[in-house]
C-alpha cells in the first residue's frame, strides 16, 4: 500500500464553496440534514434482523481501489465533496491521494473517522455535528514521518473495526450493481495491510470478519428526499428538465403554414434526445410506458399509441395538418417529458387553434372548428383541476384510493360547470388516474412500500380516445395531464395526547406551461389581425386609441394560467392584448363590471389593473383565463414604457370616463386574498427578470416559477428530519412563523436552571463556586451536583426527585415570606465527567409531575473546556467532548486555561473544531474557572 506523497502542511483554510461541495449557498439546514443522513445510515444497522451488520465501512481513494460504492456513500454524507466534478479540490494544490485518504466506520451509535491533517480541515465542517464522533488523525508534526503515518493508518483501521463481527460494505453505486466478491475487498490496499504482523490485526480481514454487501439498503436511503437533495433536484435536475421544454416550444416558433408541416418526430426531438442519452448512461432497463416521453398529434394520441411505450417516434408522416378527423388539421397534441435519471415527469395537452373569437363589436358566431377546440380545451381544463385536487387529497391523506375518488368527482363537477353534462357517460369509462412514487433514478416504487414516503410522486390523468361528441364522426384522440409533486407530513401531538398531521406539498413541474395554443389556420389569423387593425382607426368599438404596443403581462387565478407576456394597447373604452400564440384578446368596457388599479408607490413594485368582467366576455376569452371569480389581472412592470405611458396617456382619461366604468385606485388592503397572491407571484417574476443572470438570478427565477416553494421548504425541513410527533405549541417556531413558544406559566414565576458541564479536570466546580459568590447579592442559588455513587453517569430519577423537593421547599418558604423580601431562586446544575447534556434536558421535559415541569425553565447551558484535557493522543478526542458542545443545546463554551495566550495553537485549533460543531456558540475566557471580564 503506497503512502500518499508528503504535501506541505501550510494548510489553506477550506473555502466556503468547498465546505459545501458547491458554490451555491445551502442555508442553515445543512447541519440538521448532515445528522439526519447519518441517522438514516445508522438505522440500517439497528433493523431487527439477525443478519444486519455491526458497522458500515467506507474506504476512499487508492485504499479501496477507488470503489464507486464507497465514494457514493461518502458523497451522500458529505454533500458531494468527493464528486468527480469538484473543481474546488483541484484548486487546493494537494494530490488526490492526500485529499481522499479517508476511512469512515459507521456504528449504530458512533462514527470513527480516519483522515490526515491535510483533509481534516476540509472534512471538519461536514462531520463536526455528528454524535459520538471519534477522529483518528495525526498532528501535523507526526504526519511528517511517512513510516509512522503509514503505521498509524493501519493501526487506526484495526482499532476502528475491533468491536465488530459483521461489517457492511457499500460495494456498488446506484445503477451499477456488481456481484459482491469479498476476495476483491481483501485485495484493497488497507485491507491487505490488516494482516501485517506487528501493526495489523493478526490474520486476514475476510477471515476475521463476516463481510456483506449493503449497497441495496443504502440506495433506498439515498432516494429519500431531504432539504439538500431537494435543492439539488430543483437547481440541477429541474432546470435541465425545463430546458427541454424550452427546446420543445422553439420547434413551434414558426410561421403559418410551416407549423402545419411539423411532424411528431421533429416536435419530440428534444424530449427523445434528453431521454435516450440519459438512459444510455443510467444502465436502467425500466420500460414502463408511463415513464417514457411522447409527442402525439390529434387522433394519433390514441390509447394504443400512448401505451405502446415506443418513445422513438418513428413516424415522420404524422403532421399537424393531417392528424385531425378525416385527415384534417389536428386540434390538439398530447406530450410528455420524462427525466431519464431522476423522478421528474409531466404531461400536457396543448391546442392547435383558438378557443375564443376576439370581440369585434358584436357577439360573433362560433365556428365549427372552434367548437371542437373549445370542447377539447374544456375537457382538458377539467382534467387539470381533477389532477390538482387528487394531489391535494393524497398529500393530506396519503391514500391513493381517496385521491382517485376525489379526482374523478372533481372531473365530473367541472364537466357540469362547462355545460358538458351530456358527455359524462361517454367519457366515464375512458378515464384513467394514477399516482406513482419514483426514486431518484427514475424507477417506480409501489406506493404501499414504506420507502415511497419521502419520494417524488407523479399524479396523472388521461381520458383516452375521446369520441367526436359534436359530430359523431370518429375519435378526436386523448387528453393527458400529469405533474410531479413532493408531499410533506408532520405529526402533531395535541394537548390531550392525540396525534394529528400537518401537511404541505409542492408541485415541482408547475412551471411547465399548463395551457398553450397556437393559431394554425388562416381564418383564425385573419380574425386576430382584424382585431389589431382597430389600433390604426380613429374610432372603433373600443373607442379612441390612447397608447400602447409595449410589453405587459396578463394573468388570472385559473390553475391553467401563468403570467403571459404580450403587447398591450389602451383605448378610451377598453383594451387590446396581443399574444404571440393566442392572438388578439379584446376587452370592452361593455364587458366590465369594474376596473381597479394598484400601484405600490415604489419604483420596484409591479403595478396592476384588476378587471372584473361579465360572463358575456367568456366566449371572447381564451379558456385558461376562465375563472369562477371572473377577473383578469394586467401587470405593468415598474419603469417599463407601458407603465409610463399608462400614467401619461390613460390614467386621467379612465378616471373621468363617461361610460359608467371608471378607474378606481386601491391600496393593498382592498384587494382580495387571490388578487394579492397573483400580485405577489407577478412581483417575484419581475424581480427575477430585472436581475442579471447568475447565482442570485437562479434563486429568484425558482421563486417566481414555484411561488409556494419557500413555505414548503420550511415545512419539509421539519418533516424530513424525523417522524417523531411535534407538540402543537412548538410548531409555529419550528416553521419560523413565531419567535417564541407560548408558556403556561408567567416566565417570572419559573425557576431558571443553569447547566454547567465539561470533561473531568475542566474546572466546572471552580466556575460554579465563582458564580454562586459573584451573584449572591442578586438571588438565591441552589446547586445540584450529580451523584457519583450511581453506576450511571446521570440518574434522571434522582434529578426528578430533587426538582420536586426544590419546588416543595420553595412553596413552603414563599408562604412564610412576603413577596417584597423574597429573592429570586436559581438552580445551578453541575455535571461531571461524561454526562450527556440532553439527558438532563429530557429529565426535566419528561418529569411525571406537570406542576414541577412547568415550574422550571432551562436558561443557559455552558460547557467548560480545559484545552490540555481534550485529546487522549494525536487528535483522538475524549468521549462526549464534541457532544457537550453540540448545536441547539450549548450556548457558551468557557475555556479554563491558556486564556492569557489567545493565539495559542491548541486553543485556536479547539475553537475551530467547536465553531464547526456549533457555529452560534459564544466563547468565554475564564482561567481556572474565574471570569475576569
Amino acid at each position: 500500500m503506497a503512502l500518499p506523497p508528503r504535501p506541505s502542511l501550510l494548510l489553506p483554510p477550506p473555502s466556503a464553496a468547498l465546505r459545501r461541495g458547491r458554490s451555491r449557498p445551502r442555508g442553515g439546514a445543512e447541519s440538521v440534514v448532515s445528522c439526519s443522513r447519518l441517522r438514516q445510515i445508522q438505522s440500517i444497522l439497528t433493523q431487527s434482523s439477525k443478519s444486519q451488520p455491526d458497522g458500515i465501512l467506507c474506504i476512499l481513494g487508492i485504499d479501496s481501489r477507488y470503489n464507486e460504492g464507497c465514494r457514493e456513500l461518502a458523497n451522500y454524507l458529505l454533500f458531494g465533496l468527493y464528486n468527480q466534478n469538484n473543481n474546488d479540490f483541484e484548486k487546493t494544490g494537494f494530490p488526490e491521494e492526500v485529499l481522499d485518504d479517508v476511512i469512515i466506520l459507521i456504528k449504530p451509535d458512533s462514527v470513527h473517522l480516519y483522515c490526515n491533517p491535510v483533509n481534516y480541515s476540509y472534512l471538519l465542517p461536514y462531520v463536526a455535528y455528528w454524535r459520538n464522533l471519534h477522529f483518528h488523525c495525526l498532528t501535523e508534526n507526526e504526519y511528517e514521518d511517512e513510516e509512522a503515518a503509514e503505521e498509524f493508518k493501519i493501526s487506526s483501521f484495526v482499532d476502528m473495526v475491533r468491536d465488530c463481527s459483521r461489517i457492511g460494505i457499500p460495494y456498488s453505486s446506484q445503477g451499477h450493481l456488481q456481484i459482491f466478491d469479498m476476495f476483491i475487498v481483501e485485495k484493497w490496499p488497507v485491507v491487505q495491510a490488516f494482516a501485517l504482523e506487528g501493526i495489523g490485526g493478526d490474520g486476514f480481514f475476510t477471515m476475521k470478519y463476516e463481510l456483506m454487501d449493503v449497497s441495496m439498503d443504502l440506495w433506498k436511503t439515498y432516494s429519500k428526499m431531504d432539504p439538500v437533495s431537494l435543492e439539488d433536484l430543483l437547481f440541477e435536475d429541474l432546470m435541465t428538465f425545463e430546458h427541454q421544454w424550452t427546446g420543445f416550444f422553439a420547434n413551434f416558433d414558426t410561421e403559418i403554414p410551416f407549423i402545419l408541416e411539423l411532424s411528431e418526430s421533429q416536435a419530440g426531438e428534444p424530449f427523445r434526445s434528453y431521454f435516450s442519452h440519459g438512459m444510455i448512461s443510467s444502465h436502467i432497463t425500466d420500460n414502463s410506458p408511463s415513464r417514457q416521453p411522447f409527442v402525439l398529434f390529434g387522433n394519433h394520441s390514441s390509447k394504443e399509441n400512448l401505451n405502446s411505450g415506443n418513445f422513438n417516434f418513428p413516424s415522420e408522416g404524422h403532421l399537424v395538418r393531417n392528424t385531425g378527423l378525416g385527415g384534417s388539421t389536428a386540434k390538439h397534441m398530447a406530450v410528455q417529458c420524462v427525466s431519464p435519471k431522476g423522478p421528474l415527469a409531466c404531461s400536457r395537452t396543448y391546442i392547435f387553434g383558438t378557443t375564443h373569437i376576439p370581440y369585434l363589436g358584436n357577439d360573433n358566431e362560433m365556428h365549427e372548428k372552434t367548437k371542437q377546440v373549445r370542447l377539447l380545451s374544456q375537457i382538458y381544463a377539467a382534467v387539470v383541476e381533477a389532477v390538482l385536487a387528487g394531489i391535494a387529497c393524497y398529500a393530506k391523506t396519503s391514500n391513493a384510493t381517496k385521491a382517485k375518488e376525489t379526482a374523478e368527482e372533481i372531473l365530473m363537477s367541472m364537466l357540469d360547470s362547462f355545460h358538458l353534462t351530456q358527455f359524462k357517460t361517454a367519457l366515464r369509462s375512458k378515464i384513467a388516474f394514477q399516482i406513482q412514487a419514483v426514486n431518484n433514478h427514475g424507477r417506480i416504487i409501489p406506493l404501499d412500500n414504506e420507502d415511497s414516503l419521502y419520494l417524488v410522486k407523479t399524479a396523472a390523468m388521461t381520458i383516452y380516445d375521446i369520441p367526436d361528441l359534436l359530430g359523431g364522426r370518429g375519435c378526436l384522440g386523448s387528453v393527458v395531464f400529469s405533474e410531479s409533486f413532493l408531499a410533506s407530513q408532520i405529526f402533531i401531538k395535541e394537548k390531550d395526547g392525540s396525534i394529528n398531521t400537518e401537511t404541505s406539498y409542492i408541485i415541482l413541474t408547475a412551471a411547465i406551461p399548463r395551457y398553450v395554443s397556437w393559431l394554425v389556420e388562416d381564418n383564425e389569423v385573419k380574425l386576430s389581425e382584424k382585431a389589431q387593425q382597430i389600433v390604426k382607426e380613429d374610432e372603433s368599438f373600443l373607442g379612441t386609441f390612447l397608447t400602447g404596443g409595449d410589453g405587459a403581462y396578463i394573468y388570472s387565478s385559473s390553475s391553467q394560467a401563468m403570467p403571459e407576456e404580450g403587447k398591450l394597447y389602451f383605448f378610451s373604452d377598453g383594451i387590446l392584448f396581443s399574444h404571440p400564440h393566442h392572438g388578439s384578446i379584446t376587452v370592452s368596457k361593455n364587458h366590465m363590471d369594474s376596473i381597479k388599479f394598484y400601484d405600490g408607490d415604489s419604483t420596484s413594485v409591479v403595478a396592476a389593473l384588476f378587471i372584473d368582467f361579465k360572463s358575456s366576455l367568456l366566449a371572447h376569452l381564451p379558456v385558461q383565463f376562465h375563472t369562477p371569480s371572473n377577473f383578469l389581472m394586467i401587470g405593468l412592470f415598474p419603469k417599463s414604457k407601458i407603465y409610463k405611458a399608462f400614467y401619461s396617456q390613460v390614467f386621467s382619461s379612465w378616471q373621468q370616463t363617461n361610460s359608467g366604468i371608471s378607474l378606481k385606485v386601491v391600496q393593498a388592503d382592498f384587494l382580495s386574498v387571490e388578487q394579492k397572491r397573483l400580485l405577489c407571484n407577478m412581483q417575484k417574476l419581475c424581480n427575477a427578470l430585472s436581475y442579471p443572470a447568475g447565482e442570485r438570478w437562479s434563486q429568484l427565477k425558482m421563486a417566481a416559477s414555484l411561488p409556494e416553494l419557500e413555505r414548503f421548504l420550511q415545512h419539509f425541513a421539519v418533516s424530513s428530519i424525523s417522524r417523531e410527533p411535534v407538540m402543537r405549541a412548538h410548531l409555529p417556531i419550528l416553521l419560523q412563523q413565531s419567535e417564541s413558544i407560548p408558556v403556561s406559566k408567567a416566565e417570572n414565576d419559573k425557576v431558571v436552571i443553569t447547566i454547567i458541564t465539561g470533561l473531568p479536570g475542566c474546572h466546572s466546580s471552580d466556575l460554579c463556586a465563582f458564580l454562586v459568590t459573584f451573584n449572591k447579592e442578586y438571588g438565591r442559588w441552589v446547586v445540584y451536583r450529580q451523584t457519583m455513587d450511581s453506576p450511571e453517569c446521570f440518574s434522571a430519577a434522582h434529578f426528578q426527585r430533587y426538582l420536586s423537593s426544590v419546588l416543595e421547599s420553595q412553596q413552603k418558604r414563599s408562604a412564610r415570606q412576603s413577596s417584597y423580601s423574597r429573592k429570586k431562586m436559581r438552580l445551578l446544575v453541575v455535571l461531571q465527567g461524561y454526562t450527556d447534556v440532553i439527558d438532563v434536558v429530557q429529565a426535566l421535559q419528561t418529569h411525571p409531575d406537570p406542576d414541577v415541569k412547568s415550574s422550571f425553565i432551562i436558561g443557559t447551558i455552558s460547557t467548560c473546556v480545559e484545552p490540555l484535557s481534550c485529546y487522549m493522543e494525536h487528535r483522538f478526542l475524549f468521549p462526549k467532548f464534541l457532544d457537550q458542545c453540540s448545536q441547539g443545546l450549548v450556548s457558551n463554551v468557557i475555556f479554563t486555561s491558556h486564556t492569557t495566550e489567545q493565539r495559542h495553537p491548541l486553543l485556536v485549533q479547539l475553537q475551530s473544531l467547536i465553531r464547526a460543531a456549533n457555529p452560534a456558540v459564544s466563547f468565554v475566557l475564564a482561567e481556572n474557572g474565574l471570569v475576569t471580564r
